[in-house]
């Protein structure tokens, strides 16, 4: 009968009396409560009396209330590109490192708000960085990628190869793998520095890269995605089908899924090669998607934001209203319980994952976005 009661509700049955206080605070009522309410619990071990579960439901309310009302925010403005785009950002725990069109990376201190580090050697602007046990890797239109030592600063290896700009990265186990405007990728050692693949075929520049350790998919303006084996240089498939430039990707292992300017975002097989699904909707460029098990976010030029299952191709939510965003949707990230985006229009939202419900304005510049949109936003 316990169970079937909301948390107020067991919290104000627990002041009753001693009895009611020991049945109410029972660890496998309140672990099932964690469970009810999406509160991860596969991290935790199975002893169900080591942990204190009442404890982690309430903070966990706590913290989810926080983010729906603001309560508790502290707010910090970090300055130090001046003038400059911020064109990348990495964010690892009490750390955010941003790049910009400065020529420059910057590493900050969430807690205090300050600038810790300035990562100089780039002779142009910073199009790109991935982070990874401490090394930086970033892309530049200097053409190089150069690897860091976040807890020192010092530049470890400076790669040299491409004859463009450096447009997009990806890291796994120490492996970098970098896609630029001459339309090949390349495969590098960060430990050593060295190059130890060239991966050629793309027909125009490469825009986005994704590499899970074993294969490599990339996306660029001759309109394809290709799947790599980077030990043997092969690609496996060419996915085609967009018609105009592929600007986004998203890679599980399992799916690929592209977004291009051509309007669409397709969903493929990532073994097989098979176009699964092509989702229709948006009116632009898919400039920002994220995919998680089966459900994909995606942010468009056009403001909107859509929820998509790529099991089904079904579009589950569009987040509109008159609190939508006024401009290009430029970045997102998600849980199971929200949605947070960015724009061009000067605003972070934050919006109900289930129910497509704007919840609050996280960020509002007072500018409105002229001289300055949201591009990135990152977490922990």
């Amino acid at each position: 009968i316990l169970r079937l009661l909301d948390p107020a509700d067991l919290l104000n049955a627990a002041c009753t009396c001693k009895s009611w206080k020991v049945l109410c605070n029972d660890p496998l009522l309140w672990k099932d409560k964690c469970r009810q309410y999406d509160i991860p619990c596969h991290f935790f071990t199975d002893d169900t009396h080591a942990i204190n579960w009442k404890r982690l439901f309430l903070t966990r309310q706590e913290l989810d209330d926080n983010w729906r009302t603001g309560k508790n925010f502290i707010k910090k403005e970090l300055k130090g590109h001046d003038d400059h785009v911020i064109t990348c950002l990495q964010f690892d725990g009490d750390m955010i490192i941003s790049g910009s069109d400065d020529s420059t990376l910057k590493v900050w201190s969430v807690s205090s708000g300050e600038c810790t580090m300035v990562l100089t050697g780039h002779t142009g602007g910073v199009w790109c960085s991935q982070f990874e046990d401490n090394i930086l890797c970033s892309g530049s239109t200097d053409r190089t990628i150069r690897v860091w030592d976040v807890g020192t600063g010092l530049c470890l290896h400076t790669l040299y190869g491409h004859s463009s700009t450096v447009r997009c990265l990806s890291i796994f186990n120490k492996v970098v793998v970098s896609g630029s405007r001459d339309a090949t990728l390349r495969v590098w050692d960060v430990t050593t520095g060295e190059c130890k693949h060239v991966l050629i075929g793309h027909m125009a520049a490469v825009r986005c890269v994704k590499y899970d350790g074993v294969r490599v998919v990339s996306g660029a303006y001759d309109c394809s995605v290709k799947v790599w084996d980077p030990t043997t240089e092969t690609c496996l498939h060419s996915l085609t089908g967009h018609t105009n430039r592929v600007y986004s990707l998203q890679f599980d292992g399992s799916h690929i899924v592209s977004g291009s300017l051509d309007t669409t975002i397709r969903v493929w097989d990532a073994i097989t090669g098979q176009c699964l699904h092509v989702l229709s909707g948006h009116r632009s460029l898919t400039s920002g998607m994220e995919l998680k098990d089966n459900i994909l976010v995606s942010g468009n030029a056009d403001s909107f934001v859509k929820i998509w299952d790529i099991n089904t191709g079904s579009c589950l939510q569009t987040l509109s209203g008159a609190s939508k965003h006024q401009s290009a949707v430029t970045c997102l990230l998600f849980n199971k319980s929200y949605v947070l985006t960015s724009s061009d229009d000067g605003t972070v939202k934050l919006w109900d994952i289930k129910t497509g419900e704007f919840i609050r304005d996280i960020v509002k510049l007072e500018s409105g976005g002229s001289g300055g949109g949201g591009w990135w936003v990152g977490q922990g």
